[in-house]
């Protein structure tokens, strides 16, 4: 009843989609731009076509009728379209009216936006509903930010420290490894963190079983071979972090480099 009826056939309705679709390309320069006009490539051009994400409940707007609007223009249609699950709350999907939802400024003040978009990528199914609760979060930042990475970062440095002469990962950042660009082109987030946490959890135990702060003294040189593997490892896996939470995996690198100092000898 809130559509608009097609002029002269009443038996087809329009929708607020159909303006709402034709944003996806309009906001960046379709059909005509400045740019297009003065002979430069539009961001249209540039951009489209996308892979695009949708809510379980926009499947048949996006992937019916707007990929219909496209070709009735000649336009590509979407690259892809990633359709993702709700984010739920004790179990019921949140909701302005029930009044559930949960505020992602608040949360961002509080924790930073990469302890958010580290939940978001990791806890939350990028294909299933997922329940998200203020506890839930807390559990994890703690759990697997602060007592996991955190640690493992302070950890390191400290013992790095320890050393007449501070080691430093430098060299060129490396490729992403085979089981995480799989994981990033199946848009399976939560699965690719998992496979960086276990690197973090592997140093940890390397850590426990080769004891190198206890080698310090005793044996510097053992030491401060054990403790370069470790700072080249928390090198890597800050690389690795660079997608999903690019400002902590910069704070990383800049207390590595900010731990060196130049060579003295032993």
């Amino acid at each position: 009843p809130w559509g608009i009826s097609i002029p002269d056939d009443p038996a087809h309705t329009k929708y607020v989609w159909f303006d709402a679709l034709v944003n996806y390309i309009s906001a960046i320069g379709w059909p005509a731009s400045a740019e297009a006009t003065a002979g430069k490539p539009s961001n249209f051009e540039k951009w489209w076509p996308v892979v695009q994400f949708a809510g379980k409940d926009n499947l048949r707007q996006q992937a019916a009728m707007w990929q219909a609007m496209l070709m009735s223009v000649g336009l590509p249609p979407s690259k892809q379209i990633v359709i993702h699950g709700f984010i739920m709350n004790a179990g019921r999907k949140m909701s302005k009216s029930v009044g559930n939802a949960i505020d992602p400024f608040k949360l961002v003040e509080e924790y930073g936006t990469d302890a958010v978009r580290y939940y978001l990528l990791r806890h939350i199914h990028p294909f299933e509903d997922s329940d998200f609760t203020i506890e839930k979060f807390k559990e994890a930042y703690n759990a697997h930010l602060a007592n996991g990475l955190g640690n493992l970062v302070s950890r390191v440095l400290t013992m790095s420290k320890s050393l007449s002469r501070r080691v430093l990962a430098t060299g060129k950042d490396s490729p992403l490894p085979r089981e995480l660009t799989n994981f990033l082109g199946h848009y399976e987030f939560n699965h690719a963190l998992d496979f960086i946490w276990q690197k973090i959890e592997m140093c940890d135990q390397f850590i426990q079983e080769t004891k190198p702060f206890a080698l310090i003294k005793n044996d510097p040189t053992q030491a401060k071979a054990d403790i370069e593997h470790l700072v080249g490892e928390l090198w890597q896996i800050a690389d690795w972090l660079k997608p999903f939470i690019p400002a902590t995996a910069e704070k990383i690198k800049t207390l590595i480099a900010e731990n060196h100092r130049p060579e003295t000898p032993l």
